[in-house]
């Protein structure tokens, strides 16, 4: 029987593409899709036919995103979740009327970790709500503990004792968004969590994990309803191309090294300065991948190309290897091109992400403060030429591809039900 689902995102281009290819699917599925989307991400969804609600504006993603402090290791976190929780009331408020508009009908949620307005939805109609999270750093396990923050992967190896009292201890999600989740609860006339941590996280009727279990081995303290799916890989369409002036630059010499500090990075100036001159060094070309194109230099040497957008999963196949923060999206396409990986984490999922791939052999991992040219050079000679390195690009490349990620969502998605 068709439903309505409505899907609630949060986050920079690799947190909201995997929702366009839940909502495509749904809809080849022959359920009506709504997508709740803050600016720019509302057009380009639009663009790809699919119903949008838009909340928030451009101006204030743009805020979010020129904050230096989005990228900070000690303030990025209190930074997003402050900035979800004051976000509740008006998702909520979206959510809602996207209902009304399509008569209510039989209403399924999805939504990240991050959509409090889609938990709130939940509490206030009892529709299901399925929480989706991209990366595993959000299961807090006591076993297989994730890195929380840059340079503290050491916290891992603590007595399970102790992470137990550590997690106990006031968290951010709950200092920083708890107020307005609170304010929005009493507006809405349901009773607030007393942690949103340890209710509100993950969602009762079911947890999806858009990653596979080779990548972020299920643990015994996760959610008892999770399902991890695999990559979804989705790049802004079914059948992205390269631009024109990418392809000459490819075919005009070796594959060069892609470099991209992330769709929502706008203080990448370090970043670029570091890649151009380890490339110089080595003799190598480099593809420069931003948006914000002031963060590199007036002027590019002829071995470089700088573009504001390419599909990775028809890039990456086409370089020797790329340079990246540790983004989940973009460590996924990678993963599924076979290319080595030079990691720069700064924050969110970023340092768990490329322990994750150090632990796999197909990354070099560089915290930002020893991202300077001569390393970043050495990363890179020794990723392109190490055979070992070779051989476990090659190794994940075949995992994702026997991976079925579309079956394990849309199966999930389909059977949830609204509680009697």
């Amino acid at each position: 029987m068709p439903r309505h689902f409505i899907l609630t995102p949060v986050g920079s281009a690799g947190d909201v593409n995997p929702f366009l290819w839940i909502a495509h699917g749904l809809r080849a599925r022959g359920h009506a899709v709504t997508l709740i989307l803050t600016p720019p991400f509302d057009e380009l969804a639009r663009a790809a036919g699919l119903p949008v609600v838009t909340v928030g504006t451009l101006a204030d993603y743009e805020r979010l995103v020129r904050d230096p402090d989005l990228w900070h290791a000690g303030r990025a976190m209190n930074l997003i979740l402050g900035h979800a929780g004051r976000a509740t009331e008006t998702q909520f408020e979206a959510i809602a009327a996207a209902a009304d508009r399509a008569g209510h009908g039989d209403v399924v949620l999805a939504g990240s970790l991050l959509a409090l307005g889609a938990r709130l939805a939940r509490e206030k109609f009892g529709w299901p709500l399925a929480t989706i999270h991209l990366q595993p750093s959000v299961f807090l396990s006591v076993h297989e503990t994730p890195v929380l923050r840059a340079h503290l992967e050491g916290f891992a190896r603590l007595p399970r004792w102790l992470k137990r009292l550590c997690f106990a201890l006031p968290n951010p999600l709950d200092q920083a968004a708890g107020p307005a989740v609170r304010a929005a609860c009493a507006r809405a006339g349901v009773p607030p969590p007393r942690s949103l941590m340890r209710e509100w996280m993950h969602s009762p009727d079911a947890v999806l994990g858009l990653f596979p279990a080779w990548f972020g081995p299920p643990q015994p303290d996760w959610p008892p309803r999770c399902r991890l799916a695999g990559f979804p890989l989705y790049d802004r369409g079914e059948r992205p191309e390269l631009a024109p002036e990418v392809e000459r630059f490819l075919a005009a010499g070796p594959p060069p090294v892609l470099f991209t500090p992330g769709s929502a990075m706008a203080h990448g100036h370090e970043f670029f300065a570091a890649a151009l001159a380890a490339c110089d060094r080595l003799g190598a070309r480099a593809i420069l991948a931003t948006a914000h194109r002031e963060q590199l230099p007036a002027r590019l040497p002829a071995t470089a190309l700088a573009v504001d957008y390419a599909p990775f999963s028809r890039l990456l196949p086409r370089v020797a290897a790329v340079g990246h923060h540790g983004g989940i999206g973009t460590l996924s396409q990678a993963l599924a091109a076979g290319v080595p990986q030079l990691v720069m984490p700064m924050a969110h999922d970023q340092p768990d992400n490329a322990q994750r791939l150090v632990r796999l052999g197909v990354a070099v991992r560089l915290y930002p403060r020893r991202f300077t040219a001569a390393r970043v050079a050495a990363a890179l000679d020794h990723l392109r030429r190490d055979a070992a390195v070779r051989a476990a690009c090659t190794a994940a490349a075949e995992r994702v591809r026997a991976d079925r990620p579309a079956e394990v969502v849309f199966d999930t998605l389909e059977t949830l039900r609204r509680a009697a």
